[in-house]
């Protein structure tokens, strides 16, 4: 940086800066793990010198935290892709099952929220379209995050759920499917050119809470892009201006994608994947009845706590897939 030249490019100049950033984030945390480490081998060895039990129980309550945060480092040290720094745009849509998926996706929602906030990601609704009698039909969130996308592909594919439909006057068991699909943010460093000629922008009432301004004015906005008719959504502002520049965003970003793609085919799995959001097609089981068991089928990984995964606890799901990608 204190080369004679380096400002010349102001656009370089600050991807260097942000990439040299992130290296010494990294050296930072894997300094911190370190010193933790050898803090407690010490104390290890002095308590079992002195054979003091209080201390050994000292030593395993420190060790035992140290583990989770290694484990993350361990995933995000995976994270070598040339997006995987970005933050991401993270879409769910109910699938197959009516009411009770639309029940599914809303639970979705509550669980990679709590999930984001746990690793300290900002998270903001750009759209939410609700279901007919509950839950939602979709949803589109933008997470801002270091390789927040990187860690989220881990999550794109279609997830079953399997329980007693609480809308079953019977009581019977029912199977629901959502769908989840992330998309990297576009960054400034990254152009994508959106010509207006391209765009049909279409305007309407929102739907859903939001309040009387935003349930009796024209603020929500549709965009469709007719080169690749990709259609975007953006309903949770009050401003249709802002609505507009949300669902840009999101244009923006799934353009991008659709490019690297084209170019490399680098995404072609997360395109194959994008089934019909039904049977045979999951990734992942929630079973709530007759047992209850969370079980990832790409890595078998799998735990019979489920509150815990719905409560946010995917860590171990990640970091499984994420490692059965370098062994592939």
């Amino acid at each position: 940086m204190a080369e004679p030249g380096f400002w010349d490019d102001q656009e370089q100049s600050r991807k260097t800066i942000a990439e040299a950033g992130m290296h010494r984030r990294a050296i930072g945390r894997w300094s911190e793990l370190a010193a933790a480490a050898d803090d407690a081998e010490v104390l290890f060895g002095l308590a079992s010198e002195e054979e003091d039990e209080s201390a050994m129980a000292e030593v395993a309550a420190d060790v035992e935290a140290l583990g989770p945060r290694v484990d993350t480092f361990e995933v995000d040290s995976l994270l070598d892709g040339p997006d995987d720094h970005r933050n991401g745009v993270f879409t769910i849509n109910s699938g197959a099952g009516g009411t009770d998926a639309d029940d599914w996706a809303q639970m979705l929602l509550r669980m990679y929220t709590r999930w984001f906030e746990s690793r300290d990601w900002k998270v903001d609704i750009l759209d939410l379209q609700p279901g007919e009698e509950a839950g939602i039909k979709g949803a589109a969130i933008q997470v801002t995050g270091e390789n927040a996308y990187g860690n989220l592909q881990a999550e794109c594919g279609v997830h079953r759920l399997v329980r007693i439909s609480p809308f079953d006057s019977s009581s019977r068991r029912q199977t629901s499917f959502a769908s989840v699909f992330v998309y990297p943010e576009v960054d400034d460093d990254v152009k994508i050119d959106i010509q207006e000629s391209d765009l049909r922008v279409d305007t309407y009432r929102a739907s859903g809470a939001g309040g009387q301004h935003v349930n009796k004015t024209s603020s929500a906005v549709r965009l469709t892009h007719l080169p690749t008719n990709i259609v975007v959504t953006c309903q949770t502002e009050r401003s249709q201006l802002r609505n507009r520049a949300s669902a840009m965003k999101i244009l923006a970003a799934r353009l991008y994608q659709r490019a690297q793609e084209e170019e490399a085919q680098r995404r072609q799995a997360l395109e194959d994947s994008k089934t019909e959001i039904a049977w045979g097609n999951q990734i992942r089981s929630y079973v709530l009845h007759p047992y209850t068991m969370v079980k990832d089928h790409r890595t078998a990984h799998e735990t019979g706590n489920i509150q815990a995964v719905l409560d946010g606890e995917l860590d171990a799901f990640v970091r499984a897939y994420l490692l059965s990608k370098t062994e592939s």
